[in-house]
């Protein structure tokens, strides 16, 4: 797919935008003057393969912890600040790499220029976020309701405060909590500019509606080159949100972090529990990098050959599996080695990949 082409700019040493591979970023959930909790929420992120994470800075307090939280992690860390121009400033002075920010809520205009001056001088980039649920009361009045256009007029409003303020180190979202004003605002802004934009459907719900709603829309224009990061957003841990971010961008062929998990939905053949032991793959494989094929089947009699493009894999029977690779099967064993015979070959695979950059 042709990704549509964008200024390129950095968050720290991250590249965003200009042909970067899109990055996945989340949010913690922990309160940010909480270093302990803030720094081991974002070590679990960072594991996850979190590459952008960004901390509410609500007060002063918040906006104090990021010095000690940023000589904790390596992370990129973006600033979310609301209404008050002085948290702005204070974050930057903290240590952050990037602040989100609505240029049009956190005051008068020589606010704006003492934010803006500090990101220039600091190497700051600045994320304008705008969110369907607070638009600016004239436009919601004259466009009858948070509608994209309204949307759209709003983030190039505070566009061009920064840019009458000789500032473009820029970054855009624009999100509503459904899938078509989304995927339509986000199609109408990337034809009016060429800043990088941050995808995701805000408020998106718990698992499944979240799931649902953030692989249609994140996934509807990924597939049409729009988005240079995202952010699923879940009422879940912020773990997870990476997680599904990745499992998006693997389903399109943009990214390939991890195993690509193929299981069967299971029928009247099966004989194991299947459910149980694809669960305990899943939680086991999270900390695996390598782009290993993986396959969970529930039976023997097709198993291997359905999976036969899976690198490796595992097939049940009655209180006994095998293991195959390629459909070939290579061993049998109890049902209850499985999940452990096969994470050893996932090692031996992993190895491989980290020492040749191949699998197989």
């Amino acid at each position: 797919m042709k990704r549509r082409q964008t200024r390129r700019l950095y968050i720290a040493d991250l590249a965003v935008g200009g042909g970067a591979p899109v990055t996945v970023q989340s949010m913690t959930n922990t309160l940010t003057e909480d270093v302990a909790a803030t720094v081991a929420q974002i070590a679990a992120l960072a594991a996850a393969g979190c590459e952008i994470v960004r901390v509410a800075v609500p007060g002063m307090e918040a906006a104090g912890a990021i010095e000690k939280i940023r000589r904790q992690t390596t992370l990129p860390l973006v600033a979310d600040i609301h209404f008050d121009y002085r948290l702005a400033l204070a974050a930057a002075a903290s240590g952050c790499d990037g602040l989100r920010i609505n240029p049009g809520n956190i005051g008068a205009e020589v606010h704006v220029r003492e934010v803006v001056a500090v990101a220039r001088d600091r190497g700051l980039p600045i994320r304008i976020g705008v969110n369907g649920g607070s638009l600016e009361k004239d436009l919601m009045a004259r466009y009858g309701g948070a509608t994209p256009e309204a949307m759209v007029e709003s983030a190039l409003g505070h566009v061009a405060i920064l840019e009458k303020l000789g500032f473009g180190d820029i970054k855009i979202s624009l999100k509503a909590s459904d899938v078509p004003r989304t995927v339509a605002a986000y199609r109408l802004l990337s034809n009016r500019c060429d800043y990088p934009l941050h995808v995701g459907v805000t408020e998106a719900g718990g698992l499944f509606p979240g799931v649902v709603k953030s692989s249609l829309g994140i996934g509807m224009l990924l597939a049409e080159g729009i988005g240079d990061t995202l952010r699923v957003s879940l009422t879940r841990d912020p773990v997870e949100e990476v997680r599904v971010g990745y499992e998006i961008l693997k389903s399109l062929g943009l990214r390939q972090r991890g195993p690509d998990i193929v299981s069967c939905p299971t029928c009247g053949r099966t004989r194991i529990d299947l459910f149980s032991i694809l669960d305990a793959v899943e939680k086991r494989l999270l900390s695996v990098t390598a782009p290993i094929r993986v396959a969970i089947m529930g039976c023997v009699v097709n198993g291997p050959g359905e999976a036969r493009e899976a690198d490796v894999g595992i097939a049940g029977g009655m209180g006994k599996g095998i293991l195959f690779r390629k459909g070939e099967v290579v061993r049998k064993c109890r049902e209850d080695e499985l999940v452990d015979v096969l994470m050893a070959e996932v090692a031996i695979l992993e190895e491989e990949w980290c020492t040749t950059g191949k699998i197989g």
